[in-house]
């Protein structure tokens, strides 16, 4: 059932005991959401739970409450499972198994496939960060300069520190709002952009394995498990294809594991959403990943397949 923003307040208000996740591969927006609604229940005495069925990347471990996020693990008794900047239960992975509890899912991705028993979506907005920045203040929730971090966080790295075409009036309205209650922008930039030694010297070796097709409109990079091992975090890495002259989609291959490859797309005018959707993934136009069983060279061949209709059909393009 669709909801507005003020019956999903008014949902949580009547819930006791919540467990909060979001999708597999955390990034910034995901977790800053998490972390931002979660202290805002604790602070109306709700019991809750944050679960999140992968690691949480080092870079972020900076916001407070991360070290809090457990992993999925036999059955949990909740009233509500919220799921934040997540477009279907595919991607919040085994935490759809801990609880039979109705699901509460908010979210700003266009891919979202309402599968929630109540869900609210809001395409238009840069970040879910964003849209838990709205539903606190129809809480009346206070804004810790913790919270005021987490939400920045979540805001900020998905537009791109306010570079991507995601950025609105209202964006940056928010922004200035959570640097009144606390959040420091340069700390947050600052400690986000810092990368340790390993992860410069493994980006050599990633940009080692550039390819391009399509005559240089689509780029890839590609991740082999000892390559992921050796690294603290591949987060960025995505940008350096797509910010190639003429590249219009850059993709990351990850092999996680024998068998599984993670992949995230970003693109300039072909709508990556709808290529991600077909492979059981999601996001963004602009910005968007799936995972695809199989070995590394039949993914590729079967991902890149589809780019290559997409790319010279002109049929998934957006307007600017």
């Amino acid at each position: 059932m669709e909801v507005s923003l003020k019956r999903a307040a008014e949902i949580l208000a009547k819930a006791n005991n919540i467990i909060v996740t979001g999708h597999i591969y955390p990034d910034g927006d995901s977790l800053g959401s998490i972390l931002a609604l979660s202290e805002a229940l604790a602070s109306f005495n709700k019991k809750v739970q944050m679960y999140i069925d992968d690691d949480i990347p080092l870079v972020y471990h900076f916001l407070k409450g991360a070290e809090n996020v457990q992993k999925p693990e036999g059955k949990v008794q909740a009233d509500l499972l919220v799921v934040l900047d997540a477009s279907d239960d595919e991607r919040i992975g085994k935490v759809k198994s801990i609880t039979d509890a109705p699901i509460l899912n908010i979210d700003h991705h266009i891919s979202n496939i309402k599968f929630a028993d109540y869900w609210y979506l809001d395409t238009k907005a840069a970040a879910t960060g964003e849209i838990i920045m709205a539903l606190l203040n129809i809480m009346h929730a206070k804004i810790t300069p913790d919270i005021a971090a987490a939400l920045y966080t979540a805001i900020a790295t998905d537009c791109g520190f306010f570079r991507y075409a995601n950025t609105t009036a209202n964006t940056m309205t928010q922004a200035a709002r959570l640097i009144e209650h606390g959040a420091k922008p340069n700390i947050i930039a600052e400690t986000l952009e810092t990368k340790p030694l390993n992860t410069i010297l493994a980006l050599k070796e990633v940009l080692d394995s550039l390819e391009f097709y399509d005559d240089g409109k689509v780029a890839t990079i590609t991740l082999l498990p000892e390559l992921i091992e050796a690294t603290s975090t591949t987060e960025g890495f995505i940008n350096y294809p797509r910010n190639i002259e003429g590249v219009e989609v850059a993709v990351m291959f990850k092999v996680v594991e024998e068998g599984s490859v993670r992949i995230s797309m970003r693109s300039k005018e072909v709508d990556v959403s709808k290529i991600a959707l077909q492979f059981g993934g999601g996001g963004h136009k602009r910005a968007a990943g799936c995972t695809m069983p199989g070995d590394i060279k039949a993914v590729k061949d079967q991902l890149l397949s589809a780019i290559h209709r997409h790319v010279n059909s002109g049929q998934m393009r957006f307007e600017q």
